[in-house]
Order: C-alpha cells, then sequence, then structure tokens
C-alpha cells in the first residue's frame, strides 16, 4: 500500500494528475504528471535527490517521443511530456515513500 501512501501525499499538489487505472494496474508502480513541469526537470531533480525514476512507459523507455502508451491513454501530449513512472520495490520503506513525496512536493512549489 506504499503506492497509495505516495499517491496520496502528492494527491496534494493543486496541478497533478495520475495516469493509469487506479484498481487495475501493476502493483508497486505509480504514474503521473506536474501541470508545467517537463519531465526532463523532475527526472534531473529526483536524479540530484538520489531518486531514480523514469519518463513515460516502461515499454517507451529511452525514447525521444511521448509514450504511445500514454497518448493511447488519452493524455495530450503535452499532458504526456510531464509524466514520470515510479516503481516501488519489495525493500522500500515508509520514510523512502516520505522522503520522496516531500521533494516532489518542493520541486512543484518552486514551479508556481
Amino acid at each position: 500500500a506504499y503506492t497509495e501512501l505516495l499517491r496520496e501525499r502528492i494527491g496534494r499538489i493543486r496541478s497533478i494528475s495520475f495516469h493509469g487505472d487506479r484498481d487495475n494496474r501493476l502493483a508497486g508502480v505509480l504514474n503521473f504528471g506536474i501541470a508545467g513541469i517537463a519531465q526532463d526537470t523532475l527526472l534531473i531533480r529526483l536524479d540530484l535527490a538520489g531518486f531514480a525514476v523514469s519518463a513515460g512507459s516502461a515499454c517507451s523507455a529511452g525514447a525521444a517521443q511521448v509514450s504511445h502508451v500514454l497518448r493511447a491513454m488519452g493524455c495530450s501530449e503535452d499532458v504526456a511530456r510531464t509524466c514520470i513512472r515510479v516503481s516501488l520495490g519489495r525493500f522500500t520503506k515508509h520514510e523512502d515513500i516520505v522522503s520522496f513525496a516531500d521533494r516532489i512536493i518542493a520541486i512543484a512549489g518552486e514551479q508556481y
């Protein structure tokens, strides 16, 4: 339920959008975007803070274009360019979720 904890904590960001079915999805994976913050910005800022995340969908990782999966799910190209994918593992701890959420909230706050 760490995915739900993360979703709850970062869901406080006004401009966040979550993508994918809330119930029928791969456990431990969350895809979201924050309006006005490019995925590259999130990737770099999170990497500098010690968090490894990905952009788009797993089947399009490393591609220069937006994820065709996100587009098929109804995301506009602009929205898809803000999305990152977070995968939680069996070694993820509660404090990891809190720290990650706090960093995302701080990054989002710095943009407005």
